[in-house]
């Protein structure tokens, strides 16, 4: 009888591991392909996100579609490891981006939009045509006169393999849950 315990108990940690090993790793399949949960840190994209907000960012849609004007996506920070910036994507591959008197110019027509808090302040880079290649993208966090984005050289233009994914959802704070808007 005592061996037949044993047997039983060996079994039920085996199942045991192989139960948390097999949730692991769809953990890891989940986090690495399809979404993971990120929080907004400063107020570059404020009215839009807040400080401490965290987001689920949706790493599957650009699989399967290109990114689009408006969206706002999440990249690494290419000077810092592990530091995440979130924008909204402005200029599209092969457009001509340029920033006069506050006013964004894609191709020589101002753009229409309403995400910007305020008017620019500050063209940075933007002041003069910037021609993106087909594999780039032009950002702007939202709040422009507090926003380290495309119009800053240590930023630049976002390359396509480094978009991590898209702002899907925020799920904190519980007052403001809820998908986020992009068009």
């Amino acid at each position: 009888m005592k061996e037949e315990n044993k047997k039983g108990l060996l079994r039920e940690i085996i199942e045991l591991i192989v139960y948390i090993a097999v949730v692991l790793g769809i953990t890891f399949l989940i986090v690495t392909f399809v979404g993971q949960r990120t929080q907004v840190s400063g107020p570059s994209m404020m009215n839009t996100l807040n400080d401490g907000d965290n987001l689920i960012v949706d790493k599957i849609s650009y699989r399967f579609s290109s990114p689009k004007r408006f969206d706002i996506i999440v990249f690494p920070y290419k000077y810092q490891k592990k530091t995440y910036y979130i924008k909204r994507i402005i200029g599209l591959p092969g457009e001509t981006v340029q920033i006069v008197n506050g006013s964004i110019y894609i191709n020589g027509e101002v753009l229409k939009e309403i995400y910007g808090k305020e008017v620019m302040t500050s063209a940075g880079q933007a002041a003069n045509p910037i021609k993106l290649s087909n594999d780039e993208y032009f950002v702007l966090g939202d709040n422009r006169n507090n926003s380290s984005d495309s119009r800053a050289e240590d930023v630049g233009m976002i390359k396509r393999s480094d978009i991590v994914g898209r702002a899907w959802m925020r799920i904190w704070p519980l007052s403001d849950i809820g998908i986020l808007k992009h068009q």
